[in-house]
């Protein structure tokens, strides 16, 4: 019966949506406690509440508590207009065409606080416009808690946990589908895809972090809609990237973006190499080794994993180049030129982040130097133990370099004297017809 009701609702039209009345959680039937919440987001809650605006936590911090993590940021939907948020609050600045937001700053710590928006139909095309597309351009469109929860994506992310008496407001069924671990869209999914395509991306990385299944309706358009990303800034897609970087369930989420073709309309080019078993074993490696380090609380390194998933298409290309008389070391640089810059169109890599992923890959070159003063050169790169781990990377998915890293482990795990009987096993690359000035490893990015 509750599945029939839920059906018919998604189906209805936004104004016959807005007279549904919610399900009140109270405080004695959910699981989310104020000593989980960063104590700045319950500052910003109480201050909204106490100045009489309503003030909710909302999306993704209130899932995450419900599923047991620990939320990364705490968002803030309330009815108070932005430039009523700036006067409450010294430490404000309002961002943002696309989404007017308001972020209070505490330190490092940045709270988000949204206004409740309502639906475009509503709304003048000065606050709110669509692409021919059918992509959200601009959206402020302000109105009520009952407007805003249908303009959210799926029904996890659609929940208010209520500040005024520690409730958790349920539109959409949220709270059943959290305990059935299901992912649903709020509305019709072809259409809420179509508004704005990173929710594809979004579902993925739901999917894989919160180990749930999807709906059938919103499942069959993952791999339809696909496409649909091409028509996303490269800013935006870079930094949905980044978020899947960093949830601790890379290896799971990289076997969702390959299975509804999503992983083709980010890394083209690693895309084309994926038929190679040493491609797959790189990447599944890396990715595992990636989820551990999330789970013990130590950094991921974008730069890394971006070198990783390209270090394939460079290498292919590569090898290509030396077919045609090139030097290995000019082969490897003007690979990854040509790589990064097919790359940079997809996901718009920050300069000091590309400078990086070159750095890490043009080092597995230096790493043939084993003579004289070289090695200690490269030891001391700011991008040595980035780099070195690729090599053992590289070693582990099959490529014929495992004696190089064996030398380089020894090399630098070792003490000075035996690092001196290693320079002496060391090889010295034969000289290329066309002699260079000299090897110089830059230090400084």
């Amino acid at each position: 019966m509750l599945k029939g009701f839920l059906k018919r609702l998604a189906k209805e039209s936004p104004a016959a949506k807005n007279t549904v009345q919610p399900i009140i959680i109270p405080r004695n039937e959910h699981s989310i406690s104020r000593a989980a919440i960063s104590q700045n987001a319950l500052k910003v809650l109480y201050r909204l509440h106490g100045a009489g605006y309503g003030a909710y936590l909302v999306g993704g911090c209130v899932r995450d508590l419900l599923f047991g993590f620990r939320p990364k940021d705490f968002d803030i939907a309330t009815d108070a207009r932005p430039e009523d948020v700036r006067k409450l609050f010294k430490n404000c600045r309002l961002i943002g065409k696309r989404f007017r937001l308001a972020h209070i700053l505490f330190g490092k710590e940045i709270i988000e606080v949204a206004t409740f928006r309502t639906h475009h139909e509503k709304a003048h095309e000065q606050h709110a416009k669509k692409s021919h597309h059918g992509m959200i351009l601009r959206d402020n469109v302000y109105g009520t808690i009952e407007d805003d929860v249908w303009r959210r994506d799926f029904t996890i992310n659609a929940l208010y946990y209520n500040i005024a008496d520690f409730s958790v407001v349920d539109y959409t069924g949220g709270m059943q589908d959290i305990k059935n671990k299901l992912l649903r869209m709020i509305g019709d999914p072809e259409q809420r895809f179509l508004e704005d395509p990173v929710r594809l991306l979004r579902a993925v990385r739901f999917l894989g972090k919160l180990s749930i299944h999807v709906s059938p309706e919103t499942e069959k358009l993952l791999n339809q809609l696909s496409h649909s990303l091409q028509h996303v800034s490269p800013a935006r897609l870079f930094q949905e990237v980044l978020k899947l970087f960093q949830e601790g369930a890379t290896a799971a989420t990289f076997e969702l973006l390959h299975k509804y073709r999503l992983f083709e309309q980010l890394f083209s080019q690693t895309a084309e190499t994926l038929n190679q078993p040493e491609t797959k074993k790189l990447l599944d490696e890396a990715l595992i080794n990636t989820d551990a380090r999330a789970k013990e609380g130590k950094t991921i390194s974008p730069a890394f994993l971006l070198a990783v998933f390209l270090w394939r298409p460079v290498l292919q290309q590569s090898i290509h180049l030396k077919t045609e008389q090139l030097p290995p070391y000019a082969a490897l640089e003007k690979a990854l030129q040509s790589v990064l810059q097919i790359q940079a169109k997809q996901l718009a890599v920050p300069r000091t982040l590309l400078i990086s992923v070159r750095e890490i890959c043009m080092l597995q070159h230096h790493f043939n130097y084993r003579y004289g003063s070289k090695p200690y050169r490269i030891l001391e790169h700011p991008r040595f133990r980035a780099a070195y781990d690729l090599l053992i990377l590289r070693t582990k998915a099959g490529e014929p370099v495992a004696e190089i890293a064996e030398w380089w482990t020894a090399f630098h795990l070792g003490d000075a004297s035996a690092r001196e009987k290693l320079l002496k096993t060391g090889n010295k690359p034969a000289a290329s017809k066309k002699r260079r000035r000299g090897f110089r490893v830059h230090s400084k990015s």
